[in-house]
């Protein structure tokens, strides 16, 4: 029972882990023990987090354009000739756009699809012979897709591919979960309230207090506070939960 939360020896990959919650999640992976690959679409970026988080464990930088299956392809060709297997696989690159309904792009539209929804798929089902070579009904590999409240509830900005994205993920983890138990490998997903990022700042500058006021426990999320999660989903103690979305939000989407 003392090893419930015992991550040493693990490897792991947290995509778009140089910022906001992927570096929250990555640093929680490298404290305690996994050897993390990051990556971002400016290697400069990514290196800067790897060689912080180095400090404390084993961090890899990667670049990767994660928005088309060729990118995604480089990027888990790149992994796997540097690992025969990988234990756990966080799809948390993101995307996000805000637009009024009369004047929302398409552009909008197709970038926010492409990263939060198209890559969490293919990153999955590219990501497959090294999870499969990770797995056993004992120690079983994991897929955590990064949700957002957004995907939830009705968000009161104007996100509307961003919150249909994650809405989408949440179904998808559920139909992920129940085809890859077969092969021993559990899906899951986190949906994050407010968190610092660069995809909350402006947010947060204009707008923090009034998301406080809405939030029972009066805070941000906390770098814990997403770390213990992903790590209670990656580790033992999470052994029999799949097909979930964990809300992370302070009570923020469920009690208002």
């Amino acid at each position: 029972m003392k090893n419930l939360f015992d991550l040493s020896g693990k490897v792991a990959v947290v995509t778009g882990g140089s910022r906001g919650i992927g570096a929250m999640i990555a640093r929680g992976y490298v404290e305690n023990g996994c050897r993390t690959y990051i990556c971002s679409r400016t290697l400069e970026q990514a290196e800067g987090t790897a060689k912080a988080l180095s400090e404390f464990g084993e961090c890899i930088a990667l670049q990767a354009d994660l928005s088309s299956l060729d990118g995604i392809e480089k990027f888990v060709a790149e992994i796997a000739a540097r690992e025969d297997k990988i234990d756990i696989l966080v799809n948390n690159a993101g995307a996000v756009w805000a637009a009024p309904i009369d004047d929302f792009p398409e552009a909008g539209w197709d970038k926010v699809m492409d990263i939060n929804v198209k890559s969490v798929f293919f990153l999955s089902q590219k990501f497959l012979p090294l999870l499969r070579a990770a797995s056993t009904p004992d120690t079983m590999a994991r897929i955590i897709n990064i949700a957002s409240v957004d995907g939830q509830s009705v968000p009161q900005f104007e996100t509307y591919s961003y919150s249909a994205s994650k809405a989408a993920v949440i179904h998808l983890t559920k139909a992920l979960a129940k085809r890859l138990s077969k092969d021993n490998i559990t899906v899951n997903a986190i949906a994050p309230g407010a968190f610092p990022s660069d995809m909350t700042k402006v947010l947060l500058e204009k707008h923090e207090q009034m998301m406080l006021d809405q939030i029972p426990l009066g805070r941000i999320g906390q770098l814990e506070d997403m770390a213990g999660t992903a790590i209670y989903l990656a580790s033992r103690a999470g052994s029999y939960v799949t097909g979930t979305t964990i809300t992370v939000d302070g009570g923020w989407s469920t009690t208002l």
